[in-house]
């Protein structure tokens, strides 16, 4: 690394230089509390979004009840969600199939990241203080964006709540308390806080608490000697978590503008429970994980024509692994550190053409108590060009990423020098002023950085890797209608075709003996599929409303790597041909009624699809009834909840049993 260069990057990332890189989402004028109606808003928006992504918000997120982000984003179409059992299990991921570590996941507007593994795991983040979840493919289609936005092949957006208060509030206090299967004990507690007409707080805190324990299934049959099989219900052990979390947040307004400050902390105990196999069905390997970030951003239109954002972060992550009782003894500590430093700036150069230019600065160390590690650094600088044009019912954006990663190692040999250009086009025609069809299509090629695990990890990495390219290719069509004075209320339609190329997978292969592994850019994967999306409201009666929301997806994703394999062509592993969900709900009165359904198809859970590696599809339904009530402007409520009704035994991954019935209640106090 060339430290003449790095200061010079600082320097103008903190300047607020144009040419540098940034990091954060746009602030939409739904995150903002009322005060924001008595100022006046100066500049003009980036325009509406060109490829609108599946969203998740508010009472629709609050009925379904769910433990993490993870159970909520199974309602997605297009998506895989890896679940390795129980309340605290490890929880990723999968957007078409192209792998964990292409999707981005933000929180309140900036990354999570993780630049050990890639992988963020998605159950450590609770929908008790969640607002919204929103999932794009490609990329959120909007050009007042930091750098990082543009870096993904998805994304997933995950906005906390806000604080608004009418007229005369200065205060809301929101206390929950769960409890159910598995020893669940889960009180939260939510404090927001007017501190002045343009100055709100808010506080959140959490602890979950469980053993983890349930029963599951276990089969295994052997076709050559029938008796050597057996089937028996025993109890998962090993999965039980005790965590903290707490969150503490600054929002303020200004003329044009808004900004807003974030500290999280998050602490955990858990222990690991294993797979399942040669009737080996205790684990006792342990984690403990503390992870803390404090971040900012700050908006302002500083004229008509040009607004500036800035966003800054430092992320502190501690992991510590314990496998106490195995044939080797293994006991890890991993230190990362990240800081991030951003700015954006969008010109409007006339009503209907804006340019946005954005810059990011991120450096990353990963420090472990490993024997002959490498001690990695990197330094990432991106800058990204884009431009939209905005007609009545016309939309385009293109957009240009520039990507610099530098990396330094205190022993072996560092990776080299990398610079990639990356290009995305996205398009939205409605062709007809009276027929609400929109037809939208895009374009992206990106990459992902081999992650430090797979660069340097100990007798492993390979630091010579490449980037893992995807080029994706979507086209779609939606239709939206609202009906009034009609029991039918609201319809809407979405369809969409796409094909995704990932090339230079990175792969772990055999090396000398089976204790010798190296990382290589071997795999390439074609995915062809199709996601469909439903969603309908009704008003049966005066006081009975009835929401719908089904997805489909049909994908295929299958591996080309090598024309000498036995299983060129064949499914990529765990990744089901058809799958979707169902969610009804129905509000009468003070009583909420809620069913969901998801669907994953028959898998395969190797390269190879042959019978010995089939699995069978699995579905669950989950049911909550809730009844809310206001006593001296007190509001209660009271929700029982039965999550997989039919006791299904599955499992998302082979050999990571899942729970079969279980339970939760729920009690909600809002002051």
């Amino acid at each position: 690394m060339r430290i003449p260069l790095l200061r010079t990057t600082l320097y103008m990332v903190l300047a607020g230089c144009p040419v540098v890189s940034l990091m954060a989402q746009q602030q939409t004028d739904s995150t903002r509390t009322k005060d924001l109606r008595e100022i006046s808003v100066i500049a003009p928006r980036g325009g509406k979004e060109i490829a609108p992504g599946q969203q998740l918000k508010g009472a629709e997120l609050q009925r379904l009840n769910s433990q993490s982000v993870a159970d909520a984003l199974r309602f997605f179409s297009g998506i895989q969600i890896k679940d390795y059992g129980g309340i605290g299990g490890l929880k990723t991921v999968d957007i078409r199939s192209m792998g964990t570590n292409h999707t981005g996941v933000f929180y309140d507007g900036i990354e999570l990241g993780n630049a050990q593994n890639g992988v963020v795991d998605l159950g450590k983040f609770s929908l008790d203080n969640m607002e919204e979840i929103a999932l794009y493919n490609g990329q959120k289609s909007s050009i007042f964006q930091p750098a990082k936005d543009y870096g993904s092949s998805g994304s997933i957006y995950l906005t906390t709540l806000k604080p608004r208060f009418e007229e005369g509030e200065r205060r809301h206090l929101r206390g929950t308390f769960k409890t159910g299967s598995f020893g669940l004990v889960n009180p939260s507690v939510l404090w927001q806080e007017k501190i002045s007409s343009r100055v709100s707080a808010t506080f959140s805190g959490e602890w979950t608490n469980a053993n983890g324990q349930y029963k599951f299934r276990y089969r295994k049959t052997d076709k050559q000697n029938p008796a050597a099989g057996y089937d028996t219900t025993a109890i998962r052990k090993n999965g039980d978590i005790n965590a903290f979390r707490l969150e503490g947040s600054l929002h303020g307004v200004m003329n044009g503008g808004e900004w807003n400050s974030k500290i999280y902390f998050y602490d955990s105990e858990r222990g690991l429970p294993g797979y399942m196999a040669n009737n080996l069905f205790v684990h006792v390997d342990r984690q403990w994980d503390r992870n803390f970030f404090a971040q900012s951003s700050w908006r302002k239109d500083i004229s008509p024509r040009y607004s500036l954002m800035f966003n800054g972060k430092y992320a502190y992550d501690y992991t510590h692994y314990l496998a106490p009782d195995t044939a080797y003894f293994a006991e890890n500590r991993y230190y990362q550190q990240e800081v991030y430093l951003s700015v954006a700036n969008q010109f409007a150069v006339t009503n209907w053409w804006n340019v946005g230019l954005s810059g990011d600065f991120q450096w990353n160390k990963l420090d472990a108590d490993l024997k002959g590690f490498s001690y990695p650094q990197r330094f990432t600088t991106l800058v990204a060009l884009a431009t939209s044009v905005n007609f009545q019912r016309f939309s385009a954006q293109a957009s240009l990423l520039n990507t610099n990663m530098n990396e330094q190692v205190k022993r072996n040999a560092a990776s080299p020098f990398r610079q990639e250009l990356t290009p995305a086009v996205f398009v939205s025609w409605q062709p007809v002023a009276k027929i609400p069809v929109t037809w939208r299509s895009f374009y992206k090629r990106i990459f992902r950085m081999p992650t430090f695990n797979d660069l340097y990890y100990t007798e492993i990495g390979n630091s010579n890797l490449k980037p893992e390219f995807t080029t994706q290719y979507n086209t779609g069509l939606t239709w939206n209608q609202s009906f009034h004075g009609s029991i039918l209320q609201e319809l809407g339609i979405e369809a969409d075709a796409y094909y995704n190329e990932v090339t230079d997978k990175i792969v772990a292969v055999p090396g000398s003996s089976q204790f010798r592994w190296t990382m290589m850019n071997l795999g390439f994967v074609k995915i062809k599929g199709v996601d469909v999306k439903a969603k309908a409201a009704w008003q049966l009666l005066h006081d009975l409303q009835v929401t719908t929301r089904a997805t489909y997806t049909f994908q295929e994703a299958r591996d080309y790597t090598d024309k000498s394999d036995s299983f060129y062509g064949d499914q990529i592993a765990y990744v089901p041909r058809h799958s979707g969900s169902l969610i009804i709900g129905g509000l009468y009165k003070a009583w909420d009624l809620n069913y969901s359904f998801i669907y994953t198809g028959e898998r395969y859970n190797a390269k190879a699809n042959i019978p010995a590696n089939y699995t069978l599809p699995w579905y669950t339904s989950d049911l909550a009834l809730a009844y809310t009530r206001t006593v001296n402007k007190t509001r209660f409520r009271l929700t029982a909840q039965v999550n997989n009704l039919m006791n299904q035994y599955y499992d998302v991954v082979i050999n990571y049993p899942m729970p079969g019935r279980n339970y939760k209640f729920i009690l909600s106090v809002n002051i």
